[in-house]
């Protein structure tokens, strides 16, 4: 009996052509190469995932906050704040003048009735001595013809 053991070592040979030698590594370098550029694709897909989520993230936060105040405020605005203020302060002495009857006209007369009566006496004078001068130019422009 004999033996017909295949016994493979270091020292073991095949025989086999060149081309397909050839065409094996090549077939194996090209899967490698596709590979690893499909793991590439993937990372940069994960990659641009990642930071369009953080992007969105980071928009909903500021499109809730800041409407409300809570990320601050542009300088017009508190410029506009501060003078709504300033106005608001005058507003609230002016109506505390009036009921008191004392609302300032100039800065030396006060809107009293009798500074209204005053005032319309005089206009209703004027009035008057306008029409006095209007009907004189009238009668003079009459006899001068």
């Amino acid at each position: 009996m004999t033996k017909n053991v295949s016994e493979f070592d270091d020292n073991t040979r095949f025989a086999m052509p060149v081309r397909n030698l050839i065409t094996i590594v090549t077939a194996v370098a090209l899967g490698v190469w596709a590979w690893f550029g499909v793991q590439e694709r993937l990372n940069r897909v994960e990659t641009q995932q990642i930071l369009t989520k953080s992007d969105l993230e980071k928009n909903t936060e500021f499109r809730i906050k800041w409407p409300r105040g809570e990320l601050g405020s542009l300088p017009a605005d508190s410029e506009q704040f501060m003078l709504i203020e300033h106005l608001s302060n005058q507003l609230t002495k002016l109506s505390e003048m009036l009921e008191e009857g004392k609302a300032p006209f100039d800065q030396q007369q006060a809107l009293t009735l009798e500074f209204f009566e005053k005032r319309i006496a005089t206009l209703e004078n004027k009035i008057e001595q306008l029409r006095d001068v209007i009907s004189e130019l009238k009668a003079v422009k009459n006899v001068n013809p």
